[in-house]
């Protein structure tokens, strides 16, 4: 999407896909693209740093620390920088310390903005008449693109003749069909999948996982299942199902299994 500004900076080195781990949510699989590990491992290695379900705790607020663990791991003794930018200074303080990070062998950057605005989309009605299709979702984030502090430090890496890694940990889907689910209080609230006890819904258009260890997946009880939705459905629950379904119809949403959820791009570009 972001290819055609890019190519006055950047050559492309080498371009590919690979998928991304069931949830597709930004909990489990971005927090796996940072330590190396699937969920399951995450929960039993590292229970200080993984936050499980049942907390309210910020489930990616130790990415940096897993980074820590993936280098540690593999003998990387290099010196790295790790920083998330959730908001416009976070991205200008980024531009000015410039000059410091490229004292460094790696820095991971992540943006949040195409996440946050997929959320957006789905509670605020003048972000959705703004993109009402995938097509004009794609428009407004380029749009954001040229325009934001990425932008900005793309350029001055190629500048610097650095190279760079694009990627991420999850796609998105454009959802409309509801999915009826019922489950206890302690059911995850993703739209996409759930996990708890005794979930009750039809078989079908749905992804079972009745045994969380053979996929690597953690557990909140020794009965625990997961059930992903596929192709464009939700899952919404019998109480105000009605204003559920409307509420939620028609908005971009991850966490399940389909194309545009788990296949997922990666880029190495080098500076012209």
């Amino acid at each position: 999407m972001i290819e055609t500004q890019l190519r006055d900076y950047f050559l492309v080195k080498e371009n590919g896909t690979y998928y991304s781990i069931l949830p597709t949510t930004t909990a489990f699989s971005r927090n796996a693209l940072f330590s190396g590990m699937m969920p399951l491992e995450m929960s039993k290695s590292h229970p200080d740093l993984w936050e499980g379900e049942d907390t309210d705790e910020g489930k990616n607020n130790n990415e940096a620390e897993f980074l820590k663990v993936n280098l540690k791991k593999n003998r990387l003794s290099i010196r790295s920088s790790y920083n998330k930018i959730l908001q416009t200074n976070q991205g200008k303080a980024v531009l000015d310390q410039f000059p410091n990070l490229m004292k460094n062998e790696l820095n991971v950057l992540v943006y949040n903005f195409v996440d946050m605005m997929s959320h957006a989309r789905t509670d605020m009605k003048m972000i959705r008449e703004l993109a009402p299709d995938e097509s004009a979702y794609r428009s407004l984030t380029i749009s954001w693109f040229l325009h934001s502090s990425l932008f900005e430090l793309f350029k001055k890496i190629s500048a610097a003749g650095a190279e760079v890694i694009v990627t991420t940990d999850h796609g998105t889907k454009r959802v409309n069909k509801p999915y009826k689910i019922i489950g206890d209080r302690n059911v995850t609230t993703n739209l996409r999948y759930k996990q708890g006890k005794n979930l009750n819904f039809e078989s079908g258009k749905v992804f079972e996982i009745d045994n969380p260890d053979e996929a690597r997946l953690p557990r909140l009880n020794i009965s625990s299942s997961y059930v992903f939705a596929v192709e464009d459905y939700f899952f919404a629950y019998p109480n105000n199902y009605n204003y559920y379904v409307n509420y939620y119809r028609d908005t971009f949403q991850h966490g399940g299994v389909s194309l545009e959820e788990m296949i997922i791009p990666i880029v190495h570009l080098q500076p012209k």
